[in-house]
Parts: C-alpha cells; sequence; structure tokens
C-alpha cells in the first residue's frame, strides 16, 4: 500500500487488483480474514471489509458464508480436460494471472468516475471521436507508421475495417490480387463485394515481387491485399528490402495497398510498414485484437488524406461508427501504457508457448515465429491436411488444414496451421501437441485413407 493515493480501502483494492495481474495472486486463492488482514496492514477491520467488498464490486474477489473470500476465477472458468483442445483458433494466447481482466476492471472504474461518463451512451461521431483517433494514431506509430488522426477511422475489428476500404476502392467484378495462402477471412468478403481474387506466388519472405509485377502487367488489378508481418498462415516476415520492392511495383502500376498488420507489434523487431514506403497509395489496418483482446472490437485503419471522406461514409453506412465504450477503453490503455503492458504479456506467453512446441514437436518440419502465436507444420507423406485434420479431431485436437487459406482452387501444400493461443492453459497446450506429435510419427494411425 505504500506510495498509493486516496482512501486506504482503495489503496488495498489497487495492490490486489495488481498482484492478480502480475500472477502473484492467483485463481481461487484464499484470502486472509478481515481481522487478520487488519492486524497486518494496521488499519480498521472496517477498512477492510470495505475494501473486500470493493474488490468483489469489480470482480476481483468472491466471498463465500463460512469459507471465507477467494479471488475470483476458479472453479468456474476451469478447463473441461474432455472436452476439444482447439489449436485451429488463432486466439491471442491467455498471460499467467489474466493481467487484461485486472485492467478492465480498472479501466471501468476510471472511465465510469468521469463527470462527462454520459457520452458514452450518446451516438460517437463517424470515423471515431478525435481523442480515439489519436489513440489510434499513437498505436499505429509504434509499429513505425506516422500518421495524423485525421488520416486515422477508429472500425469495429479488422475484418469491418477490411471490408470497409475493400467496398470503398473496389466495384463488384474488379480484381484484387493477394498471396496464394492468405488470411481466411479475406475470402467471405470477396464473396460478400463481389471481388474477384487471384493468388501469387509466395517462397520464405512472403510474397514474390516478381510475381506481383507479372499479374500487374496483365492488366486488370486495381488492389493488393498482403500480410507482411507474420503472415497468416506461414508466420513469415517479409524484410525490409522486398517490402521497398512491393511498393515500388504498385507505385509503378498504380495499384493501391491494403495492408494487414494486425500481429505487427508482436515482433520484437520488425521492418517498417510498406505503408511507409508508398503512403500516398497505401491503406493500413491494424486492431486491437491480436494484442489487447479480441473482445474488444477495436481496429484502426490509416489512409491518405484524400479518401479518408469516403472511407467515412463507407464505415457510416455498414455500422455508423464504434460503441464508444469499447472504444475508450482502448484510448485509455493506450494513453496511460497498459497497452504497451498487455502486449508485452501476450509476447511473453507466445515464446513460452512457441518453446512447448518446439519441445513437444521434436524433428517437426515447421516455421514459425518466436512471438507468433501460431505455426505452419509441413506434414509427411501419406498426409493431406484434410485428412491430418480429420485424424486429430478424432483424438480431440482441432487443426486447420492448408486448404482453408488457399486461394484461386490452386493446390495447395499438405500443411495445417498449429495455432498455439486458444488452449486457456499450457497443459492443455500440450496434450494437444502431444496428439500432434503422435499422429507425425505414425502412431495413431486408423486406418483411413490418407490421400
Amino acid at each position: 500500500m505504500a506510495g498509493r493515493k486516496g482512501p486506504r480501502y482503495r489503496a488495498i483494492v489497487e495492490a490486489l487488483a495488481d498482484d492478480f495481474a502480475a500472477g502473484e495472486l492467483r485463481e481461487g486463492v484464499r484470502l486472509p480474514t478481515h481481522r487478520d488482514l487488519a492486524e497486518t496492514l494496521g488499519v480498521t477491520v472496517g477498512t477492510v471489509s470495505r475494501a473486500y467488498a470493493e474488490a468483489a464490486r469489480r470482480g476481483l474477489v468472491a466471498g463465500e458464508v463460512g469459507r471465507g473470500t477467494f479471488v475470483r476465477g476458479g472453479d468456474e472458468e476451469r478447463e473441461d480436460e474432455s472436452a476439444l483442445c482447439d489449436l485451429s483458433q488463432n486466439h491471442p494466447p491467455e498471460p499467467l494471472g489474466r493481467p487484461q481482466r485486472a485492467a478492465l476492471i480498472e479501466a471501468l472504474a476510471t472511465l465510469t468516475a468521469r463527470a462527462d461518463v454520459g457520452r458514452l451512451l450518446d451516438y460517437p461521431a463517424a470515423g471515431g471521436n478525435a481523442v480515439d483517433r489519436e489513440a489510434g494514431a499513437s498505436w499505429i506509430a509504434r509499429a513505425g507508421l506516422h500518421v495524423a488522426p485525421d488520416e486515422v477511422l477508429v472500425c469495429t475489428g479488422s475484418q469491418h475495417g477490411l471490408t470497409v476500404v475493400l467496398a470503398t476502392l473496389l466495384e463488384p467484378g474488379d480484381l484484387l490480387l493477394t498471396e496464394s495462402l492468405t488470411y481466411a477471412g479475406l475470402q467471405p468478403v470477396a464473396g460478400l463485394l463481389r471481388l474477384r481474387l487471384r493468388g501469387l506466388p509466395l517462397d520464405a519472405h512472403g510474397l514474390r515481387p516478381d510475381a506481383l509485377a507479372d499479374a500487374c502487367q496483365n492488366g486488370g488489378a486495381k488492389a493488393l491485399y498482403l500480410i507482411p508481418t507474420l503472415h497468416n498462415p506461414t508466420t513469415a516476415v517479409m524484410p525490409e528490402a522486398r517490402r521497398r520492392e512491393i511498393a515500388s511495383v504498385a507505385q509503378a502500376h498504380g495499384l493501391a495497398i491494403v495492408e494487414d498488420d494486425v500481429h505487427g507489434l508482436l515482433p520484437t523487431e520488425r521492418p517498417a510498414p510498406i505503408a511507409t514506403f508508398a503512403p500516398e497509395r497505401s491503406y493500413y489496418l491494424t486492431s486491437t485484437s491480436k494484442t489487447l483482446a479480441p473482445g474488444l472490437r477495436i481496429a484502426y485503419v490509416a489512409a491518405p488524406p484524400k479518401d479518408v471522406p469516403r472511407l467515412t461514409a463507407s464505415l457510416r453506412a455498414t455500422t455508423w461508427a464504434v460503441a464508444p465504450l469499447t472504444a475508450a477503453v482502448a484510448s485509455l490503455w493506450i494513453r496511460d501504457g497498459t497497452a504497451d503492458a498487455l502486449v508485452e504479456a501476450r509476447r511473453h506467453e507466445a515464446r513460452e508457448r512457441q518453446a512447448l512446441a518446439r519441445e513437444r514437436l521434436v524433428g517437426a518440419d515447421a516455421d514459425t515465429q518466436p512471438e507468433a502465436y501460431y505455426q505452419w507444420l509441413r506434414l509427411p507423406e501419406p498426409w493431406r491436411g484434410e485428412s491430418f485434420t480429420a485424424e486429430a479431431r478424432a483424438r480431440g485436437v482441432l487443426v486447420t488444414p492448408a486448404e482453408v487459406f488457399g486461394v484461386d482452387r490452386t493446390q495447395p501444400p499438405h500443411a495445417v496451421r498449429l495455432c498455439l493461443g486458444a488452449a486457456r492453459s499450457r497443459e492443455t497446450l500440450v496434450r494437444g501437441l502431444d496428439v500432434v506429435a503422435g499422429l507425425l510419427r505414425g502412431s495413431g494411425a486408423s486406418g483411413r485413407a490418407l490421400v
């Protein structure tokens, strides 16, 4: 409690929240009795009672008559070991101590204590209010792209941002270029907008510039969608020299660049976004879903100033505007440093889970990065992506076959994506990885045809 300002009961609550966020106070732990804690801290029993009541109001603790006060989130959120182990969903891994939960409680307390809290229940400005757009520009700057707040739009998640950008830039029947393997959510958007997709060849560094140049020379393409940092699904990180080449080709052929950088802040070392090399034709998309919390549903689009009014009109036509409360939470976290701490917690957990995957999948042919949430696992003969996926599911583990990411109906590689973040605990992750390892060794053969 030392050094904390304000009432002593509130200092106790803040200390509990900090210990929980740091992992020093685990879920289900029984706290001292009111009298014991009062004696330890040198405060009155009434102060401790008020502190426990406030902590319960914030969701940090729960009291059980005759048993005492416990840190919340234990039994009711414990995983069912008989349930499927999900290695298919690209979910950010849950850091130990669940710091985002404590951070949300603190953020809501801060926001609801403000005199202008009523504005969070009013109609927001389309494209985001000035505070949220400034926070978005600050968040984008962390990835190395510096834009003015009035060049930023606040969207309801990256899928919404992608839809807004493509609906503004392209018309039904237009050709959109992308990687031959790409984010699975692109194809539903292209279908909704009636766009044509063409997948271009990849190598270990991502999209090949020569393939892009050939496609542009054939004519017809108006835009390029790509994921240069922690490419989904292969995890490739495009080096700066190639990013400059991609930007040069796009400039030479008048091609718009839609850069999906939702994982961009995860690598501690990363090249500058492609948008820095071709800002006049780049539409840069990032979000809070993979770095802070998926449920916030806040994404930011940075666009050339001339196109901001058109993008705003498209945003207004879809959802009118983002929910002010979640945008305010994201903005508060970005301003007060909570966002940076949460990103680092996610990075740390990703490193730990990647280490577990290396340990359990010894000898596997996999592409990955130290701070990625997933691995790209190439399968040995006679496995194929869909048959491996079916066999893994039969053994209680979900993975995603390469076929899901393919464009143009080209033959995808024999591979699957393994996501390491959706499992709520490392123990569950290990259980799923051991099943995958067994299948790779051939110990899981069931007689199914592997064709």
